[in-house]
């Protein structure tokens, strides 16, 4: 059986506020402030996925557990994603830069680029060149 895909936008407002336990009016301050955006319909309709949900309930649970305000937990969910992006980043080189190859450069938007051995990086890989020697001292 197919898994659900967790980012698909299926929600309305109203059932994603009594999946994550909080009034639809809650749901519409948090797009506001950008804590839980939802994807919006052709008409305007917000539709939340369950990722949204996911997270709905856990701006609940620092805010009321924790006692973490509003601002702190917009900032803590953007520093979350950070973290998983780069992760992501880290997960992509690694395979690569385990293989041999230890000369990294950046792109042009700040992306990092692996060269491999023997090879110049191009111009438009980036100007700055780190060499990694996988030593620990």
């Amino acid at each position: 059986m197919e898994q659900p895909d967790v980012d698909e936008p299926v929600f309305l407002i109203s059932a994603a506020a009594e999946l994550a336990g909080m009034h639809a009016q809650t749901l519409r301050q948090y797009d506001r402030l950008g804590l839980v955006v939802p994807r919006r319909r052709p008409g305007g309709g917000r539709r939340y996925s369950l990722r949204d949900v996911a997270t709905l309930r856990e701006v609940q649970r620092m805010s009321q557990e924790e006692g973490i305000n509003l601002a702190g937990i917009a900032r803590i969910l953007t520093l979350s994603r950070q973290v998983q992006r780069l992760e992501g980043e880290v997960e992509r080189l690694r395979p690569r830069a385990d293989t041999g190859s230890r000369v990294f450069t950046t792109g042009p938007n700040g992306s990092v680029v692996i060269v491999e051995r023997g090879r110049r990086a191009r111009r438009d890989e980036g100007r700055s060149v780190v060499l990694w020697s996988g030593r620990r001292d």
